[in-house]
């Protein structure tokens, strides 16, 4: 079974999922984010592919992302990366990155390295849900590789049952339709759109993500859906604490006094 259905299968409600940067603050320390990650309790980690042109990332990430390139991140470094991650850590890694580093790899080869190396999903935010059915759909099934769709306050319901048909693993629910980055609240606006979809009933989990970065937006997130991601606040910790371990620590404890 693919890790991510066994997380959910395992655990419904509360499920913290970390997003960070790869090649950020260093080049080489994807692997050892990941473990520190796992071993302080994340139940999920987001790998991001960093790119010249993140479209839908917040300032935070976007910066991330510069340092990373200039440290010599690529896709193929990142899977060489984590050739070695499974011996290492058994919760579910997401790549999440843009289409055109997929496209310049080749579709089959992306999904077969995920597969390889024990990715268990991806998020491709520029994806069109079209030519995922077409293109990566099949792919994703034939590898063991989860697609996994955005939708936002602006996603029709008829769209959002038409992404909870045709994917598997969970539903990124974007808290806003601005870019990336911490909150400190959220809105009576963006939680009426939270109860819609939670009153939806889709076959998919759900997480929230864009925005969680204390008690009060993690709090909000876990009461409406099954877990919440946090990207830009760990990023942000990442380049303010001297170590991997302290800034992982520091994200913890700013959490620890919510719902975990």
């Amino acid at each position: 079974m693919n890790r991510i259905d066994t997380l959910f299968a395992a655990k419904r409600r509360n499920i913290l999922s970390v997003y960070f940067t790869a090649g950020y603050p260093q080049p080489d320390d994807t692997l050892s984010i990941i473990c520190e990650l796992a071993a302080q309790g994340a139940d999920m980690v987001e790998v991001g592919i960093p790119f010249s042109d993140p479209m839908a990332d917040g300032p935070v990430i976007q910066q991330s992302g510069a340092a990373a390139l200039k440290n010599g991140m690529t896709l193929r470094k990142l899977f060489a990366q984590l050739e070695d991650v499974r011996r290492h850590v058994s919760l579910p890694l997401i790549m999440m990155g843009y289409l055109n580093p997929v496209m310049q790899l080749g579709v089959e080869a992306f999904c077969r390295r995920c597969s390889e190396v024990g990715v268990d999903g991806v998020i491709i935010p520029d994806l069109p849900f079209g030519d995922y059915m077409e293109r990566f759909k099949a792919l994703g099934e034939r590898y063991g590789v989860r697609f996994i769709m955005l939708i936002t306050p602006e996603t029709s319901d008829e769209r959002i049952r038409l992404i909870d048909e045709n994917t598997s693993g969970f539903i990124y629910m974007v808290s806003t339709a601005s870019t990336t980055g911490a909150r400190d609240s959220f809105d009576e606006k963006t939680l009426a759109y939270f109860r819609r979809i939670d009153g939806m009933t889709l076959r998919n989990p759900r997480l929230i993500g864009f925005g969680i970065s204390n008690k009060a937006t993690l709090d909000a997130a876990f009461a409406n859906a099954n877990g919440a991601i946090i990207g830009s606040e760990f990023i942000r910790l990442l380049g303010a604490e001297q170590s991997i371990a302290c800034a992982t620590s520091a994200l913890m404890k700013k959490l620890a006094q919510g719902s975990r």
